[in-house]
């Protein structure tokens, strides 16, 4: 291979790039995954177990597979129910981030080879694909994950890893609007001599099409319809163009965003729709714009007033749960101080002077480390101002029984 074969081939694939935004994706990836399997567990009875009425993807299985995966007894399809329950919010929060991705993955494939009937669609096949770039590799746990505070690594955002997971997401994305494209012109129901929107605006709504404020106008302008149908071919067959091309990624993200948001106001689609291709759309950012936009961020708040947390300087458990605090730190918003020993709570004084401890400094908290963020509904849950403290004072009482981080050497710290 020649020098300049493998300069584009490292740039292209193998060029170091900050891993922050595979790490956001991978959460939505998580929520349409659990959106479209869990769903499927409501009535086991009716979708999985013996009793069940089931169809098989003889294209997508070798029927040998399917025929071993048939003889499951009932008990081992709920074992699997759990296992992917237990891997799925593991992969959610990012913990042992790639082993949780590869055993739900398996899982999906077990449901989708014992029953195709209820998630056996082109979207469902298309999220295996990402489920299957996403095993192998554990870049989408750096950060947004619980293995990021295992690690201890306050700066594990910027990081640079191997590109070649986000461009084969990439161009995963790409080329599913440049085929969907292609077979609007090229399948049945050809859109250039025909009008499928239009159609589509007369048809019977349920599972089809939603109500919208334009509907009914279309439905008596076939000329729009077909105007329209043309415009959205047009720009499926070209989008791959838009989105490689730095003069125009951002127009082309945009554009992508509101595409996919239009439908999901239009049509009955599926949830990966709404959650998974809006955010590879996102994927197409360059990380280090990112990245840019983070350390401005940091910057600006390095110069201002910052919250100071106050806390048991003597304390391992203490000093870990600082460490991971400032891993969660991602707008370097916080000041960290070790304060005298034995002292009964954690301590957060605002810039503005306020002062919170124990549990309600770690409900502030939640308000300024972005990874915090889901927990905020959890600690202002009616009744939580009440039982925080209970579980704060006990933890505070036991902390030296807890594990801590043992080294912290060249910014990471292992349990």
């Amino acid at each position: 291979m020649s020098n300049d074969m493998k300069n584009i081939w490292n740039i292209l694939f193998l060029e170091e790039r900050a891993s922050i935004g595979l790490s956001f994706f991978r959460i939505f990836v998580a929520l349409t995954v659990g959106l479209h399997v869990i769903p499927s567990f409501f009535h086991l009875d009716d979708n999985y177990l013996s009793t069940a009425f089931k169809t098989f993807n003889t294209d997508f299985f070798p029927q040998s597979f399917i025929d071993w995966v048939q003889k499951s007894p009932d008990a081992l399809v709920v074992f699997f129910v759990w296992a992917f329950y237990v891997t799925w919010f593991c992969f959610l929060i990012g913990f042992f981030s790639q082993i949780s991705c590869i055993l739900m993955t398996a899982c999906c494939y077990y449901f989708y080879a014992l029953n195709c009937f209820h998630i056996g669609t082109l979207s469902w096949d298309i999220l295996l694909v990402t489920l299957f770039l996403m095993c192998i590799t554990s870049y989408h746990g750096d950060y947004f994950s619980i293995d990021a505070l295992r690690r201890g690594d306050i700066e594990a955002w910027r990081h640079p890893r191997p590109f070649f997971i986000q461009r084969l997401l990439q161009l995963q994305t790409a080329s599913t609007f440049f085929f969907t494209g292609l077979y609007k012109i090229t399948g049945e129901g050809n859109w250039i001599t025909g009008n499928p929107i239009y159609y589509l605006m007369n048809y019977p709504s349920e599972g089809v099409t939603k109500h919208f404020l334009l509907k009914e106008w279309m439905a008596v302008h076939p000329h729009f319809c077909y105007i329209s149908g043309l415009m959205i071919v047009a720009t499926e067959l070209s989008m791959s163009f838009w989105l490689f091309n730095p003069k125009t990624r951002r127009a082309a993200i945009i554009l992508g965003l509101c595409w996919h948001i239009l439908l999901v106001l239009t049509l009955d689609v599926p949830t990966i729709f709404l959650f998974l291709f809006p955010a590879q759309m996102m994927l197409f950012i360059h990380p280090q714009k990112i990245i840019d936009w983070i350390e401005a961020k940091r910057l600006i708040n390095s110069q201002s007033p910052r919250a100071k947390i106050i806390y048991d300087g003597e304390c391992g458990f203490c000093r870990s749960s600082v460490r991971a605090v400032q891993v969660m730190d991602l707008w370097g918003k916080i000041d960290y101080i070790a304060g005298p020993k034995d002292m009964s709570e954690m301590c957060l004084c605002l810039p503005d002077g306020k002062t919170y401890g124990g549990f309600f400094a770690f409900r502030r908290i939640a308000w300024i480390c972005p990874m915090l963020y889901p927990l905020i509904p959890i600690v202002y849950f009616p009744g939580s101002g009440m039982l925080g403290p209970l579980v704060y004072r006990w933890v505070a009482r036991n902390r030296y029984l807890f594990p801590v981080f043992h080294s912290c050497a060249a910014g990471k710290c292992h349990l």
